[in-house]
């Protein structure tokens, strides 16, 4: 049988240094918010699209590449992601994984769509590695508060650094 592919993208949302995972009642384990990538979308368009609708919350995504100068050209840059993996969802199926990192615009509070998710859960590193979850999870979940997150406060996600 012929293994089929789509493409998905996920975003760790990172806010008062914790990560914000949800249930997925399906797979039974914590996960970041994502999804497929809709015919003709781009990748960080879907990002923030599916962070919306599973937890009701306007993010920035974190662009690990410095802002092009393109004045002029009608070519614009994407956020790139900080990973892409290849996951097995079954023996016939696979997702390429755009995983994506970001900041809570203004407030954090939750305002999940019930059909999407009803259980979502704020977590510190020590949360993480004290909780079952799927190892890629984890690790990008780690990864996301340690580059979001510095002892002189979150990162200006536009610009990648320190606010002066």
């Amino acid at each position: 049988m012929e293994t089929t592919r789509h493409f998905t993208a996920t975003t760790y949302v990172v806010h008062n240094e914790r990560v914000l995972l949800h249930w997925h009642k399906k797979i039974k384990c914590w996960l970041p918010p994502g999804g497929h990538i809709d015919r003709d979308e781009l990748p960080e368009t879907a990002a923030l699209r599916e962070v919306k609708e599973e937890t009701g919350l306007d993010v920035t995504l974190y662009n690990p590449d410095p802002p092009l100068d393109l004045t002029g050209d009608s070519t614009q840059q994407l956020v790139r992601p900080a990973h892409i993996l290849l996951e097995q969802i079954n023996p016939f199926h696979q997702h390429i994984d755009l995983i994506y990192y970001a900041s809570v615009n203004g407030s954090a509070q939750l305002a999940p769509d019930a059909e999407e998710t009803t259980q979502l859960r704020w977590f510190t590193a020590a949360d993480l590695t004290a909780t079952d979850m799927p190892v890629n999870v984890r690790v990008c979940a780690l990864e996301a508060l340690q580059l979001l997150t510095t002892d002189d406060g979150p990162l200006d996600y536009q610009t990648n650094r320190l606010p002066d």
